[in-house]
């Protein structure tokens, strides 16, 4: 009986696989618009950004001459960074290149923000308007339109699909030349191959076919968006994916092949307390009890040997947006 169970779900997922696993070219842009102009829906894009001054502009143009200017109806009616706190150019540079910047603690001034992406993603949604929420990390290069549009398109033609990630290869940098250059093509991944996808496997395995789980680009109604909690720091991927499985189901969720995805890799620390922040956010979900230890230690050699360092784990959720009074005010007006 055992084996069955395990069958039906690897069925599940290959079934999953086919019906709901694309590639950005299967929807032309002319098709995205025409459904967009149909149904009257409306897209916000949201760029969370952290000192991302080098990338964040060609981001923000490419994204405003491929999908908002020069077509007949605009792909994308909302373009806004969040600035969590820079201390480089990058609200100047944002702006500059046509998006609307605001910083994260002008949002929601009442609860005092907490460091950490998703509690940036959190408070966007009360500053954007579309129907459809699309979030694009601020680090990426050689950026195109396709990681906006390929997202958003099965949310415009496909009205039972909710939730949507972006897949992609995730070649390593010139930081690891010493990797030749098959090996590196889709090794980016770290957090996602040692953690992610085990935490998955065991424990939700219909998310199993989720090429990139922790990437930060995906596109979600927002009516789904609102009805869930946001973990403040690295976790929140997983745990709105996990999230909206339960809330959703399967079929509600879909992912779209993009190309080659490439940004600035963080080093094995930096993964390191990443990884603890995705586990934590895991072990939330599976029991909601209390973490014996909510930090971690972690090494670095110092003139007279190894140093500990000890940092906290992420263990702040934020509450699905529409129990926020603000936000349901706003709904009314």
């Amino acid at each position: 009986m055992k084996n069955q169970g395990v069958l039906k779900v690897l069925e599940e997922v290959e079934r999953w696989l086919a019906d709901r696993s694309w590639s950005a070219a299967d929807r032309p842009l002319g098709r995205l618009l025409s459904a967009k102009r149909a149904a009257g829906t409306t897209v916000s894009v949201v760029l969370p950004a952290l000192n991302e001054e080098a990338t964040v502009g060609e981001i923000v143009e490419v994204i405003r001459r491929d999908l908002i200017e020069g077509l007949p109806v605009p792909l994308v009616d909302e373009l806004v960074v969040i600035d969590s706190g820079s201390t480089d150019r990058t609200a100047e540079v944002a702006a500059k290149a046509g998006a609307r910047v605001v910083h994260r603690d002008e949002i929601l001034p009442r609860i005092p923000a907490l460091p950490g992406k998703g509690e940036v993603l959190w408070r966007s949604l009360l500053v954007t308007t579309g129907d459809i929420v699309c979030f694009v990390d601020a680090d990426l290069r050689d950026f195109s339109a396709t990681f906006v549009s390929g997202i958003v398109g099965p949310l415009l033609t496909d009205p039972p699909v909710r939730f949507v990630k972006a897949m992609y290869d995730r070649p390593l940098g010139q930081e690891f030349e010493g990797l030749d250059a098959a090996k590196a093509h889709g090794q980016g991944g770290r957090v996602t191959e040692l953690v992610a996808r085990p935490l998955l496997n065991l424990h939700w395995p219909q998310l199993a076919g989720f090429v990139q789980p922790l990437g930060g680009e995906y596109a979600v109604r927002r009516e789904l968006l609102e009805r869930l909690p946001f973990p403040v720091g690295y976790g929140v991927e997983l745990g709105l994916l996990v999230d909206a499985l339960h809330t959703a189901g399967l079929d509600a969720l879909a992912q779209v092949d993009v190309g080659v995805r490439l940004h600035r890799h963080q080093d094995g620390q930096a993964l390191g307390r990443m990884a603890a922040a995705i586990y934590r956010t895991a072990l939330a979900r599976l029991a909601r009890g209390h973490l014996v230890r909510p930090e971690l230690t972690q090494f670095e050699r110092g003139p007279e040997g190894f140093v500990p360092h000890t940092y906290a784990v992420d263990t702040e959720e934020r509450p699905p947006m529409q129990e926020i009074e603000e936000y349901a005010r706003r709904r009314v007006a």
